[in-house]
């Protein structure tokens, strides 16, 4: 889908500029501050500070041992996907003791995009219970990782407990084109929801 294809139909007036949040949740060493840092269309605000010893004594390395820094507060950023609509994203942090933001950050968002590490899919339940829980519309994005497995979408839906109408993409956080076409694919999830009269916005 291109982003002159999507029509959305949450405001009345056709002529004015809509803004909407989005948020990038996920696990740890995802991808989300790659992803956000790729589709910016100005230069990303990162929070990126350089793990120390004492961090490591919280956070799981297992995964991402070449990992030296990491998202302390959010990312943030803004990309332009039509003549009308403006996302501002909203980077969450992905380890357990900066959660508390979480509830801030989802606040005034259409929707989220749940970043997926095939080789963890097990960090991503938290972000996906948390989206659920609190009925903000999201979609699960895999990140195709440098030598990842591959594995068919059912067994994706399985593993990750996801239900038939939230979509799920694949995608490189590091393409500006792969990531937009996430975000793009989540306001059209967002628009399919609104015109089958499920309430979006603001949770």
């Amino acid at each position: 889908m291109h982003s002159s294809d999507y029509r959305y139909p949450l405001d009345p007036d056709p002529t004015r500029i809509r803004a909407a949040k989005i948020v990038i949740a996920g696990g740890f060493g995802v991808g989300k501050t790659t992803m956000v840092g790729a589709v910016s269309e100005i230069e990303p605000l990162t929070t990126e500070a350089v793990m120390t010893s004492a961090g490591t004594e919280h956070d799981d390395l297992s995964g991402v041992p070449d990992k030296t820094t990491t998202t302390v507060a959010m990312d943030f950023g803004r990309i332009t996907v039509g003549p009308d609509l403006i996302l501002y994203l909203f980077g969450a942090p992905g380890q357990t003791r900066f959660w508390f933001m979480w509830d801030q950050l989802h606040r005034g968002a259409i929707g989220a995009v749940v970043l997926a590490d095939v080789r963890r899919l097990t960090d991503s339940f938290a972000s996906i219970d948390f989206f659920e829980n609190r009925q903000v519309p999201y979609l699960v994005a895999v990140n195709c990782f440098d030598g990842a497995p591959i594995y068919p979408e059912a067994d994706l839906r399985e593993a990750l407990t996801i239900p038939p109408h939230v979509p799920l993409l694949l995608c490189d956080a590091r393409d500006r084109e792969s990531s937009k076409a996430v975000l793009i694919g989540l306001v059209q999830h967002v628009i399919d929801l609104h015109q089958r009269g499920v309430p979006v916005g603001m949770r």
